[in-house]
């Protein structure tokens, strides 16, 4: 696949995915989501390939779901198609990241929000820099029970991750770290340095021996009900679609417009 809204790079044994979306902030429309997950099976692939960095060119890692695009492709949607295109291009290529043979690390900087807080926390480690921020507004802005993978609890913990989502306000690279879903923060100038050098570091263990580690690691998410759980949440999103709450914010001046009434909350404690 010849890629127009993703670049992959590889340095060494290291293979880097960006967003290229820079105008949009990442914004990830559906030609942007297919190409990412072909550079995924791309770098499972490649045996050179030891360790995969997920990041975004121009400042920001994504701003998530295009909803321009999805105003206009996928407004007239009924549940069927909505569900197949969700299953696909949500459920499926996130899964298809946490499943990923090999070891994932989030380069985060700037906005990493909805569609791109899915994205960020399918990977194994996050590295943010220290101006980076999280947030899930869907619940407010869009009358829509959060994204389609509700990884959050898993990442955040029951606690924070009810405020994150209740309040949809955002949470700081700082806090984040501090909840444990970022494992390092550095300065915005030293993000690449610090990346690198943890991909690098990681690329080093043996190949075989980490896939079925990373296996392992997965698998006790999996007998905790990680799957289960993903897959209820999945099934409730849809329903909330088609809601009248749903429809109003639709209405209502669309979704970009609902985006900027509710830029009240600045961040999560």
């Amino acid at each position: 696949m010849a890629y127009d809204y993703v670049l992959y790079e590889i340095d060494g044994s290291v293979a880097t995915i960006w967003h290229n979306r820079p105008e949009q902030r990442n914004a990830e429309n559906s030609q942007l989501l297919d190409e990412l997950n072909d550079a995924v099976v791309r770098a499972g692939g490649d045996p050179q390939v030891r360790a995969v960095v997920f990041g975004g060119k121009g400042g920001h890692f994504s701003a998530g779901h295009d909803l321009k695009e999805g105003q206009v492709e996928r407004q007239d949607f009924t549940p069927e198609q909505r569900w197949e295109y969700e299953s696909r291009s949500y459920m499926d290529y996130c899964l298809n990241i946490f499943n990923l043979p090999k070891p994932t690390i989030a380069r985060v900087d700037g906005a990493c929000v909805a569609g791109g807080f899915m994205v960020a926390n399918m990977c194994d480690m996050i590295v943010a820099a220290d101006t980076a921020f999280f947030a899930d507004p869907v619940l407010h802005t869009m009358g829509v029970s959060a994204v389609e993978v509700l990884v959050h609890p898993w990442v955040l913990g029951h606690r924070k991750a009810r405020e994150f989502l209740f309040t949809g306000e955002r949470l700081s690279a700082a806090d984040a770290l501090a909840s444990g879903m970022v494992n390092r923060v550095v300065p915005v100038d030293q993000l690449d340095e610090a990346v690198a050098t943890l991909a690098n570091r990681v690329a080093l263990a043996p190949p075989f021996a980490t896939k079925v580690l990373k296996r392992s690691l997965n698998r006790t998410l999996e007998v905790q009900g990680f799957h289960a759980a993903l897959n209820a949440h999945f099934d409730g999103h849809q329903l909330t679609h088609f809601s009248d709450e749903a429809r109003r914010a639709k209405a209502d001046g669309g979704f970009s417009k609902s985006i900027e009434r509710h830029k009240v909350g600045t961040s999560v404690r």
